[in-house]
């Protein structure tokens, strides 16, 4: 029964209905506090938009990436071996838990004159945000939700290249978002006790935004 609803659809797979619906999940999820969005948030208002460019840039293709290796028989990993998902949650929250360190920590900027030429501090590079996805308890909930629900079960290529195109697209309108309220913010946080305390409060707000995400089972 699961399948009647992708015939004649894109590529025998998918029809437009439900990739309507796969864009409203997928905004849905992308644009809602998380992870991602936090850190990016943290990231335009503490180095602007010019130098968060990699990190934006990087959970754009590790998402992409993410999605085509579940789509194409990671889930399966898991279903045979529960203990490798444990696992990664439990790394996931731990990882989490030390960028949130990290962002409360962070050294403020010298000044508003300074700030984009002589820094403090690095922000995420490219690399880093793709390979954090891997460990984003949120993504993994989204990820596997979406090729779950919006996928033949079968799982063709090229559904699943649909499903993470829609991803990567959705990311970048979200994520800029995101960086752009940051940047926003630092026309505020010219004092370093209120970066300090604006820092402090993304840090809370990352834990706070997979605690729940964690015990999904």
């Amino acid at each position: 029964m699961r399948g009647a609803k992708f015939a004649d659809g894109v590529g025998g797979c998918m029809n437009y209905e439900i990739i309507i619906a796969l864009v409203v999940f997928v905004a849905a999820s992308a644009s809602t506090p998380g992870p991602n969005n936090f850190m990016l948030m943290a990231s335009g208002a503490n180095f602007g938009v010019r130098r968060s460019v990699p990190h934006f840039f990087g959970i754009m293709f590790g998402v992409f990436i993410m999605v085509l290796l579940v789509g194409m028989g990671l889930m399966q990993v898991f279903a045979r071996f529960p203990l490798v998902y444990v696992t990664l949650k439990t790394l996931s929250i731990l990882y989490l838990l030390f960028l949130a360190w990290k962002i409360a920590v962070a050294a403020p900027l010298r000044d508003d004159a300074d700030s984009d030429t002589k820094p403090i501090g690095k922000p995420i590079t490219f690399l880093q945000a793709a390979l954090f996805q891997w460990v984003n308890p949120k993504a993994w909930a989204v990820i596997l939700t979406a090729i779950s629900a919006y996928t033949p079960p079968t799982h063709p290529p090229i559904s699943v290249f649909i499903v993470a195109m829609t991803f990567a697209l959705v990311h970048f309108f979200a994520g800029s978002m995101w960086i752009l309220i940051g940047t926003q913010l630092r026309r505020l946080l010219t004092e370093p006790v209120k970066l300090r305390i604006f820092n402090c409060g993304v840090a809370v707000l990352l834990v706070a935004s997979v605690i729940p995400v964690f015990f999904i089972q």
